[in-house]
């Protein structure tokens, strides 16, 4: 390997490290808020499962999105080094301010604005670009309205009405959705038996204020494990993509199909090594300044979160996890009132989304001007 390959490696490891940390936040912000878990035991829980994703992620379709964001003639390894140091001083620079902005974003406009700088737009793939900014859109508003639906569903005070909903709505899902892995399809016939058990089991202890908050908590382990995997599987591709795009510019591997076993283990490692280490700043944010989350929005607003993240993942588009877990605390607190949201909060953070991307792609086109000055 080249010196220069090297450097990438280590700085996109760098990066996936700085990623789990930055957005830990999206995984426990509502486990710690609620106090179902100290902030220690919600970062090794939220890491493990992170790590869990390694085991379940195969096809990387995310990886292979994040990678063509480029034309593979156009791409270089200075192109690639530039992407990389613009994502890592976004992602330092908004985790400072404990601004949840999105490390998927910054990476693929650092990737996209550095090979701009090399070789002009026609570098970009239209196509990927597209699917990026239109999941921006798509992926928190589909996070709140699957939270929206969940919430109500859970709150509803008829609990056969309740127990009808969910059945309704797991055997169309089990019939019509075209699951592209076996895997989530029985992941959400688990999380659906899950929730019956303990709705029924709740109903039949006689339902209390008490005996209720209690199962909220220990449903919120499992909706919490359910978006770390998630996490840990939509986030890593991005970063084994980027790794896999230098291989096959430094002649190592002919294609992304022929991505080395070492790049998903380290990629998936650091992304939970990162997780370990918290992200306080952004935990507050995401955990208490958007709406006061309790243990049932909590399981509601993950959950949610965690569907989504499946889904997008099977459609291999390079969605935010910062963006979908947002929508859907947006989603679960806007069912108690619109006023129980923090609108100016949440603005505020929609801007920081919306300036990810070109910010990234400036910041890496300077990059790119300075490392071509002595890396030829």
């Amino acid at each position: 390997m080249s010196t220069l390959l090297i450097v990438i490696i280590l700085l996109a490891i760098v990066f996936d490290f700085i990623n789990g940390f930055h957005d830990a936040a999206n995984s426990i912000a509502t486990i710690v808020s609620t106090k179902v878990l100290t902030p220690f035991q919600a970062v090794a829980w939220a890491a493990f499962f992170n790590f869990v994703a390694f085991f379940i992620f195969k096809d990387h379709g995310v990886a292979n999105t994040v990678a063509k964001t480029v034309h593979k003639e156009n791409i270089t390894l200075v192109v690639i080094l530039s992407g990389i140091i613009a994502a890592i001083f976004w992602n330092l620079l908004t985790w400072w301010y404990g601004i949840p902005s999105s490390s998927s974003h910054t990476l693929i406009g650092g990737f996209a604005g550095a090979a701009i700088a090399h070789s002009g737009f026609s570098s970009i793939d239209a196509e990927s670009i597209y699917k990026t900014l239109m999941f921006i859109v798509l992926a928190p508003l589909v996070g709140m309205i699957i939270s929206i639906f969940i919430t109500l569903v859970t709150i509803q005070k008829n609990f056969w009405l309740k127990i009808s909903i969910i059945v309704a709505t797991l055997s169309l899902c089990m019939l019509f959705v075209p699951f592209k892995k076996d895997f989530e399809k029985w992941a959400l016939l688990v999380i659906g038996i899950i929730f019956l058990t303990a709705y029924i089991n709740n109903y039949l202890k006689g339902e209390n204020a008490y005996r209720t908050a209690n199962m909220f908590k220990r449903l919120q382990l499992v909706s919490s494990a359910a978006l770390s995997i998630g996490h840990g599987g939509s986030d890593a591709q991005k970063v084994m993509g980027i790794i896999s795009v230098a291989l096959v510019a430094n002649g190592n591997i002919h294609s992304l199909s022929d991505m080395p076993n070492w790049v998903p283990l380290v990629c998936y490692t650091a992304i939970a090594a990162g997780t370990m280490s918290g992200g306080w700043k952004i935990v507050k944010t995401m955990g208490t300044k958007i709406t006061k989350v309790t243990p049932l929005e909590g399981v509601c607003a993950e959950t949610a979160g965690a569907i989504t993240l499946f889904a997008a993942a099977n459609l291999g588009a390079p969605v935010s996890t910062t963006h979908t877990i947002t929508g859907a605390i947006v989603g679960a607190g806007a069912t108690k009132r619109l006023s129980a949201v923090r609108w100016g909060v949440t603005v505020n953070l929609i801007w920081a989304w919306i300036l990810t991307i070109p910010v990234s792609g400036l910041l890496a086109a300077g990059t790119y001007y300075i490392v071509s000055l002595f890396i030829k």
